[in-house]
C-alpha cells in the first residue's frame, strides 16, 4: 500500500490512492445493510486531502457520515486516521445503482 509500491510516488509510506481507495470502500460499506437486493452504489467523486503521511506498518481507518441524500446521490464527508491522529479529510459521493441495468449498460458500450 506504500506510495512506492503503487507508483504514486517514490517513499514507502501510505499511498494516497490507497486513501481514495479507503474512503471509497468505507462509504459503500455503510450504506450496503440498506440497499435493495439488487443495488450496489458506485463513486463519482472524490475530493480528498492527504494532510499527514503515515509509515507502513500503522495501522489507518475512515469514518464517514452521509450528509446528503438527492434522489440516488449520496454524498458522505469523510476523516482518515492513523494512530498518531488525522491523515486526511473531504467529501465523496457516489451513486444508488441497480448492478444488473449498470452492467447491462456499460456491456453495450
Amino acid at each position: 500500500m506504500s506510495a512506492a509500491r503503487v507508483g504514486s510516488g517514490l517513499v514507502d509510506v501510505f499511498a494516497t490512492p490507497m486513501l481514495v481507495a479507503l474512503v471509497e470502500q468505507t462509504c459503500y460499506e455503510s450504506v450496503l445493510p440498506n440497499l435493495d437486493e439488487g443495488q450496489g452504489t458506485v463513486g463519482t467523486l472524490v475530493n480528498v486531502s492527504h494532510t499527514s503521511a503515515t509509515p507502513i506498518g500503522r495501522r489507518v481507518w475512515c469514518d464517514s457520515e452521509l450528509v446528503e441524500v438527492d434522489r440516488r446521490r449520496l454524498v458522505f464527508r469523510v476523516k482518515a486516521y492513523d494512530e498518531a491522529g488525522p491523515i486526511g479529510e473531504g467529501t465523496h459521493e457516489r451513486f444508488v445503482i441497480d448492478t444488473e441495468k449498470f452492467m447491462a449498460k456499460i456491456s453495450a458500450k
